[in-house]
Order: C-alpha cells, then structure tokens, then sequence
C-alpha cells in the first residue's frame, strides 16, 4: 500500500475572508473532494487529507505522474508527503520531509503521532520521545498506564495492524456556508469569498462527475443592524441559473459578479452561502491521442447568460417560430436565455414539442422582414443585388385578412427560394393580382443566414 498526505496552506486573512479555523476546515474538504478524482479510497484525518493510491497510480502513468496532476492547484497551494502507512505519510507530513530517507520509521519523534500526543509529558519524563523508544518498552506495562490505544496506533503505522478509516463521500448536495472575517458592507466586495466558494464548487462537482444548471447565493445580515432597521428579513440573495451543465468557474463568477453588481445591501453582512439547486451528470470526455481542439472565447449560451445579467434577461432576444400559417406571424422575440434554457433541456431530455421541431421549418428563412420589400423588376424577372435564380417554388399561400395597414381582404402568394449573386439565399414571393391588372408584383420577404 502506498499513501499520499495533503494539507491546504492558507494564505494571510483577507478583510472579508472566513476566519482561520473555518477556511482550514472548507479547503480540506475542498481538498477531499478534488481527491476523489485519483482513488476512492479518500481519508480526512486531523489536519491532512490521506490517499491510498496504490490500486489506482497506474492509471495515471504511475506514482510520479499521478503526483504532478495531484498537486496542480486549483484550490490551493499544498504541503505533501507520502508513505507506506497512512499515519507514516501525516508524521511525514508533520515533519516538514516528503518521504521517510530512513529504513525503519524509529527515528521519528513522538509528536508526529497523534495517539501519543496527550501522553508527551509523561512518555518524555520516561526518557521516551522516539517511535523507536516507544515501540522498545514492555507492552504489557505500556498498555496499563496508557491504554491500549497507543501501541495499536504505533502497530498501524509501522504497517503490523491493519488500518480502519471513514472514507469520504461527497455529499448529495453541495451547501457551503463561511463567516466573513469582517462585515461587508458592498455587494462587491462579497466576490472574495464567492471564488473561495466557487473553487470548493468545482471540486464537488468534478468528484461527482456532475455539471451545475442551477445555484442560490444566500447572505446572512448582521442583526443587530437589521434590528435596529427595523427589518424582518434576515437574509436575502440570488440565483443564478445557466441554460448549459457546467463546470467553468469562470463563467459562473462573471455571473455572479454581474448580479452582485446590481444588488445593493440593506444592511452589512457577516456570512455568505453557496448551494447547488440544479445539477445534472456531465462525465469528463475521454483523452484524445491526437492535439485537442481548444475553443477560444465564449460559447453562445455563455455570451447570452452574461449580457442578460448585465442588461436584464428581457433586453437580450432571439427570434422564436411560431406554429403560424401566415408568414407575417411566423416568428416572435422572446428573451434568448429562455429559449437556450428550453433547447437545452429538450436536448437531454429528448423531448421535441416547440414549431421549430416540425419536420419543413428548416425551409422557412432565419430572419423575416417586419415589412416585405417590394423589389424591382427586368422585364419579368426580380432583381435585388442582381437578377434572382428561383430555386424552389412556388409554394402558394392564400390567407384571409393579412396582417398589413394596405392589404386586402384577401391575398394570393407564391413563395420562392432565390439566390442572389450578393445577397444569398432569399425568401421571395410574387403577389398574383386579381386578372385584368398590368403585371405581378415581387417582394423579398425573408433572408437565409
């Protein structure tokens, strides 16, 4: 067996970092989580997090290389240190060595033990302040002036009893509460701690192979200012809801830093939370033998999800069909980041209601004129940006009562799908009017992206 010792750093307090103690305690379970990714067999014990790797190192290429991918830092900077036992690897640790140079573990001190560390003062006034020391007295007279406890811990750390721990779980859920190290007064200033959650987040989810949909930001108000406010409300927050599983960080922080931006405290605030509302499997692709393909920038749901938040979700829109037999109703603007949210979940659910899933809308043109144009002729033939090739056509459409200030009661049309030299793909019709008038007229209606 072969163990692997992790203990977060933590950097100097920031004015609206979590305490000491508490940051401590979030980066090790942060630490666990991210763990889970290289073994199952994941231990919180005292200030370290423990791994028993050596049934899952060869499917990293080997110790060395699962220790380079295990120590890149994407929480935190990490003191390591590796041994045959589990409380070899934390004394190790303690000691401030990344592996024991020694054959035998006898020379450690007694303090790197932590079943002897309530006994110190009386096993030095013995003269005993090695493992070595230690493990050399009677076990019979050991065991009736400390307990048991002590030489089964010495037994499992030299590997001769095997060893018991409770193997971390990520949770279900993910519910993160931290206190701020001082009232925060800004809603700014709250995204110091919300990349401290956010990080923690990551690790969740990548332990569970998951992509978050939805999460809710809770702030918790100070209460002696509510009261003396006169506000009932002790906390208050937002939510922030993505049209795409993900696990980008840094998407969700513009988001998060947009709406904060938009917020405005009623009074300060001295804890902040992070729970996951909406989460769905999203599994890591496979390696690729080959270069990987990286995408620069944005996608389009994050752009979208971004200006909504900046501008407001009514401000940013896309063009909807409509299940309409006139053209002049085919198509609506509705706000983009609902309708990504319902391609999106009609995606993973494989569910098609909507009129765009309607097998021959894909021949309707993307964009529709709000008033059809009416184009110029030579001869009997439509030009715009040069003479039109009619492709397809006609498709002949005879509605009553057209929604137009000038149309009649009734109209005639025949669709075209023409290509102009400069302009594309068009959407043409020619109106028949009624017989004995002098000629047909041509309008463009809709342009294909």
């Amino acid at each position: 067996m072969h163990w692997i010792a992790l203990q977060p750093l933590c950097e100097a307090p920031h004015p609206s970092q979590t305490t000491a103690t508490q940051e401590e305690a979030a980066l090790l379970v942060a630490l666990g989580w991210r763990a889970l990714q290289f073994t199952p067999r994941v231990a919180l014990l005292d200030e370290a997090v423990l791994l028993e790797v050596s049934g899952s190192e060869r499917l990293f290429g080997g110790r060395a290389a699962l220790l380079r991918q295990l120590l890149v830092p994407p929480l935190d900077i990490v003191a390591w240190a590796q041994g045959a036992t589990s409380l070899l690897a934390l004394a190790c640790l303690r000691t401030g060595v990344t592996q024991l140079s020694a054959p035998t573990p006898d020379a450690l001190s007694l303090h790197t033990l932590s079943a002897a560390r309530e006994h110190l003062a009386t096993l030095s006034r013995l003269g005993c302040n090695r493992w070595g020391e230690l493990r050399a007295l009677p076990r019979g007279g050991v065991v009736r002036r400390f307990g048991a406890g002590l030489l089964d811990a010495l037994d499992c750390a030299y590997g001769l009893k095997p060893e018991a721990h409770a193997w971390l779980v990520a949770p279900e859920v993910f519910e993160v509460k931290l206190e701020l190290h001082a009232l925060v007064e800004h809603s700014g200033a709250l995204m110091f701690v919300a990349q401290r959650l956010l990080a923690q987040l990551q690790a969740w989810l990548q332990a569970r192979q998951s992509g978050v949909l939805a999460l809710q930001w809770t702030w918790f108000f100070d209460a002696r200012r509510s009261h003396a406010l006169g506000d009932a409300a002790p906390s208050d927050g937002l939510r922030i809801r993505t049209a795409e599983p993900t696990r980008d960080m840094t998407h969700l922080a513009r988001l998060t830093a947009e709406q904060l931006a938009r917020c405005t405290l009623a009074t300060p605030v001295h804890s902040l939370c992070l729970q996951s509302i909406e989460v769905t499997p999203l599994p890591t692709a496979s390696a690729s033998l080959l270069i990987e393909e990286r995408l620069h920038g944005d996608s389009l749901h994050q752009l979208v999800e971004r200006l909504g938040a900046r501008l407001g979700p009514q401000q940013v829109v896309r063009l909807q069909p409509q299940a309409e037999h006139r053209p002049e109703h085919m198509q609506s603007l509705v706000p983009a980041a609902s309708a990504l949210q319902r391609t999106v979940g009609k995606k993973r659910t494989g569910k098609f209601s909507t009129p765009e899933d309607v097998p021959g809308a894909a021949l309707y043109p993307s964009w529709l004129l709000e008033q059809p144009l009416q184009l110029a002729l030579q001869g009997s033939r439509p030009l715009y940006q040069g003479a039109l090739q009619l492709l397809v056509g006609p498709q002949r459409l005879e509605v009553m009562g057209w929604a137009q200030l000038d149309a009649p009661a009734a109209a005639l049309r025949d669709y075209f799908i023409a290509l102009s030299p400069h302009a594309g793909l068009l959407w043409v019709y020619r109106e028949r009017l009624p017989r004995g008038q002098a000629s047909d007229l041509w309008f463009l209606h809709g342009i294909y992206a």
